[in-house]
This record gives structure tokens, sequence and C-alpha cells, in this order.
């Protein structure tokens, strides 16, 4: 049947055509289907009662063309014959587009049918740009497999652009999320391990995709014993993202020491990983492990372990400007100096200008004390820390209970100077009772109505002081009065001090 014309081919003539640019692939389809299909427009239009019975017979024929081509309905030879024959008198397509064509759904489950022309010819262009991409790709790896020669590193660069193009693509058109490692022909040899979880998990870890991939590949070369400088890289893009990982941590000292890479590098690049991470512990462990391994390299030359000393010294005071009680950063500093020897007055001018900045800064108070009693020049090794060490001279026992007496008028509840000023007396092998003046100049009328005590620690240092000359109920007064007034947050441990000293009378 031959398509249906209009009328008045004036009027035809004379209406505008219909706009298309807005027009939906289902929309574009439909509009296909019925221009190839005009007995099923007609059919559409007056349906299928309102056919006339030459319209009808083309109709049932047009819809016997496909059962009769696929021979799933038997005719005989005659029947055949005659039925191909209306066939080509209406003009009827043998080949035609299918009516209510599902085109499938995109990654967010919207349907291609609903993509208008322009952007679903965006999508297949693409595709189309996917699928050339990825014929390069197996090119690449089909070449360098077979030649006797590592690729060049022209072609290494223009693949990693390749997979940077087709992730992005992947990711875009299918929602697809493949990581840098995997997208890097450098990695292609490493068959990553991922972490094997069972499915009834209590608690599964939800990692990051770029972390599971990048910790996935990390165990794949820590089982292969591999140290070289991609592994390097890759520690160090395991830490960009964790760097609480030890392990990690472990195993880039590891390629470090194996691969004897310069040692200034390696901290010039954790100072800045210790600056975004001030409270990391991993990395002043992994500093100390440099330096063990470097210190043996430098030992004859002085110059070389003033130039390390200073430069870390700097490095800790620009930390400890951030956070002054950093107890990860104050360990680290006494293990540098007893590893590098820097009992100088450099260090004990600096822990004196941060208690100066904060005299309640118990970090730096230790800092001192051990410079000061642990100097292997003037104190005796392996000693307990309060243990009498008869080496330590006079002078610097009188000098720092002077110190310590300074700080403590400045604020007299700060424990801080109370408890240096007992380090130094037991170093210094004397008595308590020695600044039994001093501790009196903050309590006074002790026990009475007119009782005012300026240090509850100097008041806990006058029982200590009773206790040693023997003065038993001067000692409970003292601890009396702290659990009744001056520290009854601790009445308890003053109790047991004071049933102690009665027990013991």
């Amino acid at each position: 049947m031959p398509p249906l014309r209009p009328k008045s081919s004036e009027k035809a003539e004379s209406s505008p055509p219909p706009d298309r640019t807005r027009e939906t692939v289902d929309e574009r389809a439909s509009r296909r289907f019925y221009q190839t299909n005009p007995i099923e427009q007609r059919v559409r239009d007056v349906g299928l009662a309102g056919l006339t019975p030459a319209e009808k017979k083309t109709y049932v024929h047009s819809r016997l063309i496909q059962p009769v081509a696929e021979h799933r309905i038997p005719l005989s030879n005659k029947t055949e014959r005659e039925f191909w024959k209306h066939v080509t008198k209406d003009g009827l397509p043998i080949r035609r587009l299918r009516s209510q064509y599902s085109w499938g759904k995109d990654k967010s489950g919207r349907d291609f049918g609903s993509y208008d022309v322009a952007e679903f010819e965006r999508r297949s262009l693409k595709q189309a740009r996917l699928t050339a991409l990825d014929i390069l790709h197996r090119h690449f790896l089909a070449k360098r497999e077979l030649a006797p020669e590592p690729c060049a590193e022209e072609e290494l660069e223009a693949e990693r652009a390749r997979r940077k193009e087709m992730a992005a693509l992947r990711r875009e058109l299918y929602g697809e999320i493949p990581g840098t490692l995997a997208n890097d022909p450098e990695w292609d040899d490493v068959a990553p391990i991922p972490q094997n979880e069972p499915d009834d998990a209590l608690a599964k870890i939800a990692y990051p995709d770029d972390y599971a991939e990048a910790v996935s590949y990390l165990r794949a070369v820590m089982a292969a014993e591999e140290c070289s400088a991609r592994c390097l890289r890759l520690t160090e893009h395991v830490i960009s993202m964790n760097p609480a990982h030890y392990t990690v941590w472990l195993y880039r000292f590891k390629i470090v020491s194996v691969l004897n890479l310069p040692v200034p590098d390696e901290i010039q690049w954790l100072n800045e990983v210790a600056l975004a991470n001030l409270k990391n512990y991993q990395i002043w462990h992994h500093r100390q492990l440099l330096i063990d391994h470097y210190f043996p390299l430098i030992a004859s030359d002085n110059d070389a372990i003033k130039k390390l000393g200073k430069s870390e010294t700097d490095f800790i005071t620009l930390i400890l400007a951030e956070d002054t009680k950093n107890y990860h950063v104050w360990s680290y500093r006494q293990y540098l100096v007893k590893k590098l020897g820097l009992w100088t007055v450099n260090e004990l001018g600096s822990t004196q200008s941060m208690i100066e900045d904060d005299v309640r800064n118990n970090s730096a108070w230790s800092h001192r004390f051990f410079v000061v009693f642990s100097d292997p020049n003037a104190s005796t090794a392996n000693l307990p820390a309060t243990a009498h060490d008869p080496k330590v001279p006079s002078s610097v026992v009188d000098r720092e209970v002077a110190y310590a007496k300074e700080k403590i008028v400045m604020a007299p509840q700060n424990q801080s100077g109370w408890n240096y000023l007992r380090g130094v007396l037991a170093k210094g092998g004397r008595a308590l009772a020695s600044v039994d003046d001093f501790a009196s100049r903050f309590v006074s009328d002790l026990g009475q109505d007119g009782e005012t005590v300026q240090s509850s620690h100097a008041l806990d240092l006058l029982a200590d002081v009773a206790r040693e000359k023997g003065e038993t109920d001067r000692a409970v007064l003292c601890l009396r009065r702290l659990w009744e007034k001056w520290d009854p947050v601790r009445e308890g441990y003053w109790k047991h001090r004071a049933a102690e000293l009665e027990r013991t009378a």
C-alpha cells in the first residue's frame, strides 16, 4: 500500500515543518516506525475496525512478513508465492523498525529513550571514543608483551594519558571507578591482593576506593619483598591517605635502607608530612629509624653531626611552636640529645626559653631535668631518675634549686616547679628540709583561724619535711588540712598518706 498523502498538497506545503530540536530518542524511533509502516499509522488513527477491506488485507500481510520469512508459519509453495506477490505489490517493508523498542538505562537509571537526540549522539560519540582508546590500549599491551626492550618513556606517558581518559569516560558513561594504579602501566605486572573479609563479617570497614586499591597493591609488593622506587612512591601515596598506617612506615624505611637512599632527602620529605600531622606517632618513630641508620655514616664527621643536630633541633622548635606539649616530639628530642650528644648550653637554653613562655609546660621541665642530670660528662649512667648521683656537681644542684625557686615564686600553684625542685634535691642527695624555709613562705598560721595557703604543693612538701624530721603530728596536720580544705579532690590519697604515717610512727 503506497504511503498516504494529504488531500491538499498546498495545505501541506504551507504548514511549517515540525520542531525536532528537542525530540527524544523514543519520539524519533516512533516517528520513524510509523514513517516506514504507514498501515500501522492508519491503525493507530482509526483503529482496526475503521480500516477498509483492502487496508485490512494489507495490515494482515504486514504482520505476517516476519513470521513467514522466518518460516514460523508453514505455507505451501503456491501460497507463499502469492503472499510475497502481494507484499511487493503493496510496497510493504520487509525489514522495519520495531515498535516500543527498549534502549536501556544509563548509570543513574535514566532511560536512554528519554534522552534528546543531540544528547544521545554525544553519548554515542563518547562510546566510540572509548572503543577506539581500548583498541589502542590493547595494542600497547600486545606490543609490550612481544617487544624485547622496555617501552620508551613517551609510550608509557601516552598510555597513562590514554588510561586516564578511558577511566574518565567509563566513570561518566557507566559509573565505573577504576583506581589510579590500575590506570598506570607501571603497575601492570602486579596482581593486587585485596582485603579478604568474610561476607558475614560483624563490622566491615568501608574503605574508600582509592585507599583500598593502594593498600591492595601494597600487600602485593610487600609479599614479594620488592624494594624499588615505585614502591617508595606507593608508600607515599598510602601515607598521604592514612599517615597512621604503621606497617607502611616500616616498609618505607626498609626501602630507604635497602636502596641506600639519601637520608637527608627522606627527612626533608618527612618534615612536610610531620607539619601536616602533628599528633602522628609513626612519623617520629620513622625519623628515629632514619637517624639510627644515618648516624654511623657520619659518626666520624663532627661537622656533619653538628649540621644534623642543628637542622633537627630547628625543626623540633618549629613543631613545638605549633604544639608545645607534643609528647612524641619531646620523646624524640630526648633521643636526639642522647644520640648526637647535644648536652649543650643551647639545649639547656631552649628549655629555659620554653619555660619562660609557659611556666606550666611540664614537658619543658622534664626535658630540662633530662639535659641537666643525664649528661654523661656530669652524671652516673643507668641510675634511676631520682636516685642520688654523687657525680653531679654541687654547683649544678645549687643552680637548679635556685632556678626552680625562682619559677615557683612566679606560679606557686604550678606543680611542675615543685616536682622539679624535689627531683633536683634527690639528685643532689639533699634533704627536703633544706627547703623548709622556702616552702613555709607559702603557708602561714596552719591549723589556725587565719590560715592561708598559697600553694597546696608547698603544704604537701612541708608534710614530707615534717616526716623527714620525725614530726609525725605536724606531717599529719599538713595532710589533714589538704583533704579538709586545700585539696579535697584527693581526699582519699591524703588520708592514705596520713594513715601510713601514723602506722609507722
